[in-house]
């Protein structure tokens, strides 16, 4: 009886912690806005504002059961890009110096909006910033950024998530 027991209550606890490590925390929450966010960087790349907005989207979808909507909601996401940069970040030793490797950087503004009652401290105005470098290996940047926006895309996508509704 009494090994019953403690297993049982092994098992509670197990179960409840890795509840608690491996899920959102969208308690109160049903439906959530991700508006389509600005592109104010001084470098604009072309559909950069939807792919990101989209992956924050995706992103929602996918690991919670909030809907996400285009009007009224428990939450919202508002954003901008301010930043984007490509810098060479190792150079190649021959008679003309290359770039072996480039860095892409961008920054995103988000305002997070909880408007649950009692939630509302949660809400957050933050800057998230990622890199990712990557190497040409003979080709061009052009070829070389569709994977370098889809590795930051998952980076700044998983940040803003995790403050959101992780709360570390």
């Amino acid at each position: 009886m009494k090994v019953k027991i403690l297993a049982f209550i092994l098992i509670a606890a197990l179960t409840s912690c890795s509840y608690k490590f491996s899920g959102a925390s969208t308690e109160g929450l049903k439906t959530v806005i991700v508006r389509t966010f600005e592109n104010n960087a001084p470098l604009v790349v072309p559909n950069l504002n939807n792919q990101l907005t989209e992956a924050l989207k995706t992103r929602i979808r996918n690991q919670t059961n909030l809907s996400v909507s285009t009007t009224e909601a428990d939450a919202v996401f508002e954003g901008r890009i301010t930043g984007y940069d490509i810098k060479p970040v190792a150079l190649q030793s021959s008679a003309t110096p290359t770039a072996g490797a480039n860095r892409l950087t961008i920054t995103v503004s988000i305002k997070y909006t909880n408007n649950v009652a009692g939630k509302e401290k949660e809400s957050f105005d933050e800057s998230f910033t990622k890199f990712f470098d990557f190497p040409l290996n003979g080709a061009s940047i052009q070829a070389a950024l569709p994977n370098a926006l889809d590795q930051i895309n998952k980076q700044l996508t998983e940040d803003i998530f995790n403050r959101a509704f992780a709360q570390w």
